[in-house]
């Protein structure tokens, strides 16, 4: 049994991480846009998330795509400095596009269990509207012989 607050409280702590995150993938936010970005996330996570299931998956679902969005910040970040990246910069590149790559895979792959465990209603497609005993599919064609 949960209290009123507890998502409330969730929702404070995925919006921190989430701030967190993107202080760390873009250097050049300000404490103010910091502190913005903060109070939409809290809102936002208050707002969609109706259990704490919920607000954890739609923080890992940011998340995710915090990181997908740190190599392309990385690679702005250094082309605004100079025409022409440095090795050494490359390779941060490099890094940054592995790892992004990685992490917001991985984030992204959890929030879609996360979701799925809370059991967030899914699209009225043909599949989640057959019948799990196969009744109305039609029988495998026989062989002759």
């Amino acid at each position: 049994m949960t209290s009123f607050w507890t998502p409330q409280l969730n929702a404070f702590l995925g919006a921190l991480v989430l701030t967190i995150g993107a202080g760390l993938a873009w250097d050049a936010l300000t404490p103010p846009a910091l502190f913005l970005l903060f109070t939409a996330s809290v809102a936002f996570l208050i707002w969609q998330g109706r259990s704490i299931g919920l607000v954890w998956a739609w923080s890992t679902l940011l998340l995710g795509v915090e990181s997908l969005a740190w190599p392309i910040i990385t690679m702005v970040q250094i082309r605004s400095v100079m025409e022409q990246p440095s090795d050494e910069q490359m390779g941060f590149i490099l890094t940054a596009v592995l790892m992004g790559l990685f992490c917001s895979v991985f984030w992204i792959s959890f929030s879609y269990g996360l979701f799925k465990r809370s059991g967030v209603a899914r699209s009225g497609s043909a599949l989640d509207a057959a019948p799990a005993t196969g009744a109305g599919v039609p029988p495998p064609p026989r062989k002759k012989g």
